[in-house]
Formats: C-alpha cells, structure tokens, sequence
C-alpha cells in the first residue's frame, strides 16, 4: 500500500474518522451516520459495474457489512472512503467473476469524496484446498441461518434461497420496504459475525 498523502486531510476526511471511533466505542449511531453518508455513492459506483438495481442494493448492504465487521483493521491514516469503496469494488468484482458477467472496464480512477483512488483487484491465489473450505464454510453459514432469530431467518430465507425481491417479500410480509431491508441488512451481520468467530474451522 502507498504511504499516506502528505495533502492535509479533508474535513469530510476528518469527519469520518471521528465516527468511525464512535463506531469502534460501541456508538451504533454512528455505523448508521456512516450508511447515510455513502450508500447513495456506493450505489452510483457499484452500478457502473452492475446493471440490476436490486442487485447493486445487495452488493451495497454486503459490502458494508464486510466493512463493518472488519473495522478495526481500518488505518486512520488513509482517507475512510478510500477503504470503503476498496471492499465494495472488490466484492463487486468477486461477485462479477462468480456470475461470469459483463461489465465495463475499471481501469480508470475513480473519483471519491477524497480525491481519486486507483481499483485493485482481489488476490486470486489458488488454493487447493478450496473446495473443502468452500463446503465447510457452506455448512457454517447453514447453520448459522437456521440459529437467527426468526424474524431474520425468514428474510434470509425468501431473498436468497427462495431469491424473492424486497418488494415481494414486503407484500409477503405485510412490512414495510424499510423495515425488510433493515431486517436482511441485521441478518446478514449477524451472519458474517457468526462467519469470523468460526474462522478458526476454515483454516
């Protein structure tokens, strides 16, 4: 990784710093301050890459659960946003190369609240093991869907394994749109918490 710029920081820079302490003190406000800032971004940028919008809703809220679960590793040093739209770029192009999809090239920079950031693309190594940690895993995640609670376990079910859209599952469950998102959005953090916990097993 390149050293950090030496240009002072902005103050939308510094802003995010400072919540992304409040964030690592326990402050679930601030994960949301951070969610209402990028998401709209996040969603332009991923849809250069992705043409279904439901689907760029789903990298968005992955994406941010990624990040989210690995915050502690976030260096202040660098501008947030730049580590953010990394994980996102990078599990969208994860997911682009699972789906065998056409997309647009991402050689050029793109341009972010803190200047412009360069797309690196996710280590491919292969490993020969990876059939069995992919199955291990797999069993894992089952797992860890039939403990959620089940107000969660039920969204889960019908957006990714029944693969119904938020709209139908909405109507299905006389919510609000909100209120599914919001739900798949917990779900899917509970479900990558479960996922590092057990990380020991995959290794």
């Amino acid at each position: 990784m390149s050293e950090p710029s030496s240009a002072p920081p902005s103050a939308s820079s510094e802003e995010d710093r400072a919540t992304v302490q409040e964030a690592l003190a326990g402050d679930q406000r601030a994960y949301e301050r951070l969610v209402d800032k990028y998401q709209g971004p996040l969603r332009r940028h991923v849809g250069k890459m992705v043409r279904d919008q439901q689907q760029v809703d789903d990298l968005v809220q992955e994406a941010f659960v990624k990040a989210f679960g690995s915050i502690e590793s976030y260096n202040p040093d660098y501008a947030f946003s730049t580590w953010l739209y990394r994980i996102t770029t990078n599990h969208t192009i994860d997911y682009i190369r699972k789906k065998k999809l056409p997309t647009r090239s991402i050689d050029k920079p793109i341009q972010t609240r803190d200047g412009e950031l360069q797309m690196e693309l996710p280590d491919s190594t292969y490993r020969p093991d990876k059939a069995v940690v992919r199955d291990q895993r797999n069993a894992i995640l089952r797992e860890a869907i039939e403990a959620l609670p089940p107000k969660y376990h039920r969204v889960i079910v019908m957006r990714h394994q029944e693969e119904m859209t938020y709209d139908e599952i909405a109507a299905e469950l006389d919510l609000p749109l909100g209120t599914v998102k919001a739900h798949i959005f917990r779900a899917r953090a509970l479900l990558n918490k479960t996922l590092r916990d057990r990380r020991d097993e995959l290794e």
